[in-house]
């Protein structure tokens, strides 16, 4: 290769270098209209709430690192360069925030500077969520959360009289869904036990009276619900499940709840939900499982809740519909078809077979 003349070459290296001043600056501008290439942008659609803490003393490029390795800007750099365009450097206040990755940086950057220091984090559980994936919801906003909440389901003996649990039960069932606010610091084994207070004071003296009269304790309650829960998708069918389930009780035949074989297939306290947690298609193999749960072997209520069951499923063991049935077969729609007679279950499951293949 032939090599260039010095001048030559000189003039090809200033060109480099006035390239790259070029793109540097190209940058810049580009932020004060708006974008460099996107990198102030959301890093995704993802709102959940985030928690974030701003140390006492910070520089902003500090703070841009915490942010960019905690997922919630896309660039630390740009960061840095939208505090120093928008002159709030000297306002990042210290304290804890609730940032999300759907927040642009230039959100993230209002937020910080207006020093909304957050006074807790809104919390919201499902109706039917088991306490693993509640620790799972914990954890990915609070990291190391979830193993003190979970530590706190498990460890229930300080409830054990007002909940009339047996020795070596959890919280399942007890931990009431609902938005929360929680602070972190507060500790999760304290939102634990504000979940059972919550349960609590709603399953209220007149329910359990209602619960008992037809038989059943407390917990028997509460477990016969966490079932109702998983299997109804539409409110107005929850009390005619509680009344096919009843019936079942009542004649000593099997609940054959596909529920709480899924429980029974996964172990307690499983570090992150997914398929494990509640398995969609179950195998005969699985409808064969040994264990407390499962009531397809097992007859009577399984040994204990299977999840967290809202007001609505907790009144419908309360208060169930009266109906003579004792099958139900789901609908593509998520509604169900009802059947007195094995046989009228039959042509029932037939049928809806034939209209989803």
């Amino acid at each position: 290769m032939k090599r260039l003349p010095a001048i030559l070459l000189g003039l090809a290296l200033c060109g480099v270098v006035a390239v790259g001043v070029y793109f540097v600056v190209g940058q810049v501008l580009d932020l004060a209209h708006g974008t460099i290439k996107g990198l102030d942008g959301p890093v995704s659609d993802d709102s959940t709430a985030v928690l974030f803490r701003v140390e006492p003393g910070q520089s902003a490029a500090q703070i841009g690192e915490a942010l960019q390795r905690q997922g919630l800007v896309r660039s630390a750099q740009v960061f840095r360069l939208l505090v120093e365009q928008e002159g709030v450097a000297g306002h990042l206040a210290a304290g804890e925030y609730e940032l999300s990755p759907s927040m642009s940086a230039r959100e993230v950057v209002a937020a910080l500077a207006r020093g909304r220091v957050r006074r807790g984090l809104s919390i919201t559980v499902p109706e039917g969520w088991r306490a693993e994936e509640i620790a799972w919801k914990l954890d990915v906003i609070a990291p190391g959360a979830g193993g003190e909440y979970l530590a706190g389901v498990y460890d229930a003996e300080r409830f054990a009289a007002d909940l009339d649990l047996p020795p070596g039960a959890s919280l399942e069932g007890f931990l009431f869904p609902d938005t929360y606010e929680w602070r972190p610091e507060d500790g999760a084994g304290g939102l634990v036990d504000r979940m059972v207070r919550e349960f609590l004071q709603k399953f209220d003296g007149r329910r359990r009276e209602a619960a008992s009269a037809r038989g059943l304790s407390l917990r028997e309650a509460v477990t016969l619900a966490s079932i109702v829960e998983r299997e109804a998708m539409l409110p107005e069918e929850r009390p005619l499940i509680a009344a096919v389930y009843y019936n079942r009780l009542a004649l000593d035949m099997p609940l054959q709840a596909d529920p709480t074989v899924q429980y029974a297939l996964a172990e307690p306290q499983v570090p992150a939900p997914g398929d494990l947690l509640w398995k969609r298609e179950l195998s005969l193999s699985d409808l064969d499982v040994s264990s407390p749960y499962n009531t397809y072997r097992k007859r009577g209520l399984p040994a204990g809740p299977i999840c967290n069951p809202g007001l609505s499923a907790l009144d419908a063991v309360a208060q169930p519909a009266t109906t003579d049935a004792l099958y139900f077969v789901a609908r593509s729609d998520g509604s169900h078809v009802f059947a007195r007679t094995l046989d009228e279950h039959l042509a029932n499951v037939r049928q809806e077979q034939a209209a989803n293949p």
